[in-house]
Protein backbone atom coordinates (compact mmCIF):
# COMPACT_ATOMS: atom_id res chain seq x y z
CA UNK A 1 0.00 0.00 0.00
CA UNK A 2 1.01 3.62 -0.50
CA UNK A 3 3.44 5.02 2.06
CA UNK A 4 2.56 8.50 3.36
CA UNK A 5 5.89 9.93 2.20
CA UNK A 6 5.05 8.94 -1.39
CA UNK A 7 2.21 11.46 -1.53
CA UNK A 8 2.49 15.21 -2.15
CA UNK A 9 1.95 17.15 1.08
CA UNK A 10 0.07 19.84 -0.78
CA UNK A 11 -1.71 19.64 -4.12
CA UNK A 12 -1.23 22.83 -6.11
CA UNK A 13 -0.66 21.62 -9.66
CA UNK A 14 -1.75 19.04 -12.20
CA UNK A 15 1.62 17.35 -11.64
CA UNK A 16 0.67 16.80 -7.99
CA UNK A 17 -2.65 15.26 -9.05
CA UNK A 18 -0.82 13.04 -11.53
CA UNK A 19 1.52 11.86 -8.76
CA UNK A 20 -1.43 10.99 -6.53
CA UNK A 21 -2.92 9.01 -9.39
CA UNK A 22 0.35 7.28 -10.21
CA UNK A 23 0.93 5.93 -6.71
CA UNK A 24 -2.68 4.82 -6.13
CA UNK A 25 -3.59 1.17 -6.15
CA UNK A 26 -6.35 0.79 -8.76
CA UNK A 27 -9.10 -1.81 -8.63
CA UNK A 28 -12.00 -2.35 -10.99
CA UNK A 29 -15.31 -3.63 -9.62
CA UNK A 30 -18.46 -4.58 -11.56
CA UNK A 31 -20.80 -1.92 -12.93
CA UNK A 32 -23.29 -3.38 -15.40
CA UNK A 33 -21.39 -4.51 -18.47
CA UNK A 34 -18.42 -2.35 -17.49
CA UNK A 35 -16.53 -1.51 -14.32
CA UNK A 36 -16.24 1.02 -11.55
CA UNK A 37 -12.70 2.25 -10.89
CA UNK A 38 -11.44 2.60 -7.31
CA UNK A 39 -8.23 4.31 -6.25
CA UNK A 40 -6.75 3.30 -2.90
CA UNK A 41 -3.98 4.83 -0.81
CA UNK A 42 -2.53 3.94 2.58
CA UNK A 43 -3.44 1.26 5.06
CA UNK A 44 -5.39 1.03 8.28
CA UNK A 45 -9.03 1.71 9.09
CA UNK A 46 -10.81 2.32 5.78
CA UNK A 47 -12.54 5.56 4.85
CA UNK A 48 -14.51 5.79 1.60
CA UNK A 49 -14.79 9.21 -0.06
CA UNK A 50 -17.65 9.81 -2.52
CA UNK A 51 -17.22 12.72 -4.94
CA UNK A 52 -19.80 15.23 -6.12
CA UNK A 53 -21.73 15.58 -9.36
CA UNK A 54 -19.81 16.27 -12.58
CA UNK A 55 -16.69 15.20 -10.73
CA UNK A 56 -14.38 12.30 -9.97
CA UNK A 57 -11.90 11.22 -7.32
CA UNK A 58 -10.06 14.53 -7.79
CA UNK A 59 -12.70 16.32 -5.71
CA UNK A 60 -10.70 14.86 -2.78
CA UNK A 61 -7.17 15.44 -4.09
CA UNK A 62 -6.26 17.83 -1.25
CA UNK A 63 -7.53 15.52 1.50
CA UNK A 64 -6.02 12.12 0.68
CA UNK A 65 -2.50 12.68 2.04
CA UNK A 66 -3.77 14.01 5.38
CA UNK A 67 -5.91 10.91 5.90
CA UNK A 68 -3.14 8.51 4.90
CA UNK A 69 -0.78 10.30 7.29
CA UNK A 70 -3.25 9.58 10.11
CA UNK A 71 -3.13 5.86 9.40
CA UNK A 72 -6.14 5.52 7.11
CA UNK A 73 -6.77 3.38 4.06
CA UNK A 74 -8.39 5.89 1.70
CA UNK A 75 -10.72 4.40 -0.92
CA UNK A 76 -12.07 6.75 -3.58
CA UNK A 77 -14.20 5.52 -6.49
CA UNK A 78 -15.24 7.33 -9.60
CA UNK A 79 -19.00 7.04 -9.37
CA UNK A 80 -20.77 5.18 -12.20
CA UNK A 81 -21.28 7.57 -15.10
CA UNK A 82 -18.39 9.79 -14.01
CA UNK A 83 -14.63 9.85 -14.51
CA UNK A 84 -13.18 6.45 -15.39
CA UNK A 85 -16.25 4.40 -14.42
CA UNK A 86 -18.90 2.91 -16.70
CA UNK A 87 -22.51 4.02 -16.88
CA UNK A 88 -24.88 2.34 -14.43
CA UNK A 89 -27.36 0.15 -16.30
CA UNK A 90 -30.20 0.72 -13.84
CA UNK A 91 -30.71 4.48 -14.06
CA UNK A 92 -29.04 7.86 -14.44
CA UNK A 93 -29.54 9.44 -11.02
CA UNK A 94 -28.24 9.01 -7.49
CA UNK A 95 -30.65 6.23 -6.52
CA UNK A 96 -29.08 3.98 -9.18
CA UNK A 97 -25.61 4.12 -7.61
CA UNK A 98 -25.68 2.57 -4.09
CA UNK A 99 -25.89 -1.00 -5.41
CA UNK A 100 -22.66 -0.51 -7.38
CA UNK A 101 -20.91 1.13 -4.45
CA UNK A 102 -21.95 -1.87 -2.36
CA UNK A 103 -20.53 -4.38 -4.84
CA UNK A 104 -17.40 -2.26 -4.97
CA UNK A 105 -16.77 -2.00 -1.25
CA UNK A 106 -17.47 -5.72 -0.83
CA UNK A 107 -14.78 -6.45 -3.42
CA UNK A 108 -12.34 -3.89 -2.04
CA UNK A 109 -12.92 -4.27 1.71
CA UNK A 110 -14.83 -7.50 2.16
CA UNK A 111 -17.05 -7.28 5.24
CA UNK A 112 -14.92 -4.66 7.01
CA UNK A 113 -16.97 -1.67 8.24
CA UNK A 114 -15.84 1.72 7.00
CA UNK A 115 -16.33 5.44 7.50
CA UNK A 116 -18.19 7.12 4.64
CA UNK A 117 -17.69 10.74 3.59
CA UNK A 118 -19.80 12.18 0.77
CA UNK A 119 -19.62 15.54 -0.96
CA UNK A 120 -22.59 17.34 -2.58
CA UNK A 121 -24.29 14.87 -4.95
CA UNK A 122 -22.07 12.22 -3.39
CA UNK A 123 -23.38 13.12 0.08
CA UNK A 124 -26.90 12.44 -1.13
CA UNK A 125 -25.75 9.11 -2.59
CA UNK A 126 -23.92 8.30 0.66
CA UNK A 127 -27.08 8.92 2.66
CA UNK A 128 -29.08 6.62 0.38
CA UNK A 129 -26.33 4.00 0.65
CA UNK A 130 -26.32 4.20 4.46
CA UNK A 131 -30.05 3.48 4.57
CA UNK A 132 -29.84 0.62 2.07
CA UNK A 133 -26.75 -1.01 3.64
CA UNK A 134 -26.95 -0.15 7.35
CA UNK A 135 -24.45 -2.67 8.67
CA UNK A 136 -21.44 -1.42 6.74
CA UNK A 137 -21.09 2.27 7.62
CA UNK A 138 -19.42 3.18 10.94
CA UNK A 139 -19.77 6.94 10.53
CA UNK A 140 -21.41 9.11 7.87
CA UNK A 141 -20.00 12.57 7.15
CA UNK A 142 -22.06 14.79 4.85
CA UNK A 143 -20.20 17.65 3.15
CA UNK A 144 -22.30 20.44 1.58
CA UNK A 145 -24.92 17.81 0.85
CA UNK A 146 -27.31 17.99 -2.06
CA UNK A 147 -31.01 17.10 -1.58
CA UNK A 148 -31.11 18.27 2.02
CA UNK A 149 -33.71 20.80 0.95
CA UNK A 150 -35.17 21.55 -2.49
CA UNK A 151 -32.76 23.74 -4.46
CA UNK A 152 -32.12 24.62 -8.08
CA UNK A 153 -29.03 25.69 -9.96
CA UNK A 154 -31.16 28.13 -11.94
CA UNK A 155 -31.14 30.49 -8.97
CA UNK A 156 -27.33 30.50 -8.87
CA UNK A 157 -26.99 32.38 -12.16
CA UNK A 158 -24.55 30.17 -14.03
CA UNK A 159 -23.58 31.02 -17.60
CA UNK A 160 -24.61 28.59 -20.37
CA UNK A 161 -21.68 26.97 -22.16
CA UNK A 162 -22.82 23.82 -23.96
CA UNK A 163 -23.59 25.75 -27.16
CA UNK A 164 -20.07 27.19 -27.36
CA UNK A 165 -17.15 25.71 -29.24
CA UNK A 166 -13.70 25.68 -27.68
CA UNK A 167 -12.96 29.38 -27.53
CA UNK A 168 -12.09 32.10 -25.04
CA UNK A 169 -15.81 32.67 -24.40
CA UNK A 170 -16.28 29.05 -23.31
CA UNK A 171 -13.29 29.19 -21.00
CA UNK A 172 -14.59 32.45 -19.55
CA UNK A 173 -17.99 30.84 -18.91
CA UNK A 174 -16.36 27.91 -17.13
CA UNK A 175 -14.22 30.25 -15.05
CA UNK A 176 -17.28 32.31 -14.08
CA UNK A 177 -19.31 29.21 -13.19
CA UNK A 178 -16.49 27.66 -11.17
CA UNK A 179 -16.17 30.80 -9.10
CA UNK A 180 -19.91 31.24 -8.73
CA UNK A 181 -20.84 27.66 -7.92
CA UNK A 182 -17.85 26.18 -6.12
CA UNK A 183 -15.81 28.88 -4.40
CA UNK A 184 -16.08 31.79 -2.02
CA UNK A 185 -13.03 33.71 -3.22
CA UNK A 186 -11.71 34.85 -6.61
CA UNK A 187 -8.19 33.59 -5.93
CA UNK A 188 -9.44 30.01 -5.56
CA UNK A 189 -9.95 29.91 -9.34
CA UNK A 190 -6.59 28.95 -10.85
CA UNK A 191 -5.22 26.64 -13.52
CA UNK A 192 -5.57 23.55 -11.32
CA UNK A 193 -9.13 24.11 -10.10
CA UNK A 194 -10.33 25.19 -13.55
CA UNK A 195 -8.81 22.12 -15.22
CA UNK A 196 -10.31 19.72 -12.67
CA UNK A 197 -13.71 21.39 -12.92
CA UNK A 198 -13.85 21.40 -16.73
CA UNK A 199 -12.55 17.85 -17.04
CA UNK A 200 -15.25 16.68 -14.65
CA UNK A 201 -17.94 18.39 -16.70
CA UNK A 202 -16.65 16.87 -19.91
CA UNK A 203 -16.71 13.34 -18.47
CA UNK A 204 -20.09 13.57 -16.74
CA UNK A 205 -22.49 11.07 -18.33
CA UNK A 206 -25.34 11.53 -15.83
CA UNK A 207 -26.98 14.64 -17.32
CA UNK A 208 -30.53 13.80 -16.24
CA UNK A 209 -30.00 14.05 -12.48
CA UNK A 210 -33.09 15.39 -10.74
CA UNK A 211 -32.81 14.05 -7.19
CA UNK A 212 -30.15 16.59 -6.10
CA UNK A 213 -32.81 19.28 -6.46
CA UNK A 214 -35.26 17.41 -4.22
CA UNK A 215 -35.20 16.79 -0.47
CA UNK A 216 -34.67 13.03 -0.73
CA UNK A 217 -31.66 13.12 1.60
CA UNK A 218 -33.70 14.91 4.25
CA UNK A 219 -36.43 12.30 3.87
CA UNK A 220 -33.85 9.50 4.16
CA UNK A 221 -31.98 10.72 7.26
CA UNK A 222 -34.43 9.22 9.80
CA UNK A 223 -33.44 5.81 8.43
CA UNK A 224 -29.68 6.29 8.89
CA UNK A 225 -28.62 4.15 11.84
CA UNK A 226 -24.98 5.22 12.18
CA UNK A 227 -23.60 8.44 13.71
CA UNK A 228 -23.86 11.44 11.35
CA UNK A 229 -21.83 14.64 11.08
CA UNK A 230 -22.02 17.60 8.72
CA UNK A 231 -19.32 19.89 7.31
CA UNK A 232 -20.37 22.96 5.30
CA UNK A 233 -18.68 25.87 3.62
CA UNK A 234 -19.97 29.04 5.21
CA UNK A 235 -20.46 30.72 1.84
CA UNK A 236 -21.93 27.86 -0.16
CA UNK A 237 -24.03 29.62 -2.81
CA UNK A 238 -26.40 26.66 -2.99
CA UNK A 239 -27.48 27.35 0.59
CA UNK A 240 -28.00 31.11 0.34
CA UNK A 241 -30.98 31.83 2.57
CA UNK A 242 -31.13 28.18 3.66
CA UNK A 243 -28.39 27.92 6.29
CA UNK A 244 -30.90 27.93 9.14
CA UNK A 245 -32.43 24.74 7.74
CA UNK A 246 -29.21 22.68 7.58
CA UNK A 247 -28.82 21.61 11.20
CA UNK A 248 -32.54 20.97 11.84
CA UNK A 249 -32.55 18.75 8.75
CA UNK A 250 -29.41 16.88 9.85
CA UNK A 251 -30.97 16.36 13.28
CA UNK A 252 -33.53 14.11 11.65
CA UNK A 253 -30.78 11.48 11.72
CA UNK A 254 -31.29 9.57 14.99
CA UNK A 255 -27.59 9.73 15.85
CA UNK A 256 -26.69 13.20 14.59
CA UNK A 257 -23.58 14.56 16.30
CA UNK A 258 -22.49 17.94 15.03
CA UNK A 259 -22.43 20.43 12.17
CA UNK A 260 -19.22 22.36 11.51
CA UNK A 261 -19.38 25.44 9.28
CA UNK A 262 -16.03 26.51 7.81
CA UNK A 263 -16.29 30.23 7.23
CA UNK A 264 -14.96 31.91 4.09
CA UNK A 265 -15.34 28.70 2.09
CA UNK A 266 -17.72 27.89 -0.73
CA UNK A 267 -19.34 24.68 -1.89
CA UNK A 268 -16.07 22.83 -2.64
CA UNK A 269 -14.97 23.39 0.93
CA UNK A 270 -12.54 20.46 1.12
CA UNK A 271 -10.55 21.95 -1.76
CA UNK A 272 -10.80 25.68 -1.05
CA UNK A 273 -10.06 25.37 2.69
CA UNK A 274 -8.31 22.01 2.68
CA UNK A 275 -6.18 22.54 5.80
CA UNK A 276 -9.13 23.50 7.99
CA UNK A 277 -11.35 20.85 6.46
CA UNK A 278 -8.75 18.13 7.05
CA UNK A 279 -8.49 19.02 10.73
CA UNK A 280 -12.27 18.94 11.15
CA UNK A 281 -12.60 15.63 9.33
CA UNK A 282 -9.75 14.04 11.28
CA UNK A 283 -11.39 15.09 14.55
CA UNK A 284 -14.66 13.49 13.46
CA UNK A 285 -13.05 10.26 12.31
CA UNK A 286 -11.09 9.92 15.56
CA UNK A 287 -14.17 10.62 17.71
Amino acid sequence: MTAPNALPKTVTSLADVALLDAVAKKLETPCGNGSMLWRIWGQGTPVVLIHGGSGSWVHWCRNIEALVARGRMVCVPDLPGCGDSAMPPNGSDGDALPVWIDSGVCAVLGSAPFDLVGFSFGAMVSGLFSVAYPNQVRRLVLVDAAALCPASLTSVGLKPWTHLTECPEKTAAHRFNLRRLMFARDESVDELSLNLYVTGLQRDRLPKRRLPHSDILRQSLPGVGCPVWGIWGGRDVLFQGLYSSIEPSLRLAPHFNNLTVIEDAGHWVQFEEASRFNIVLQTILEN
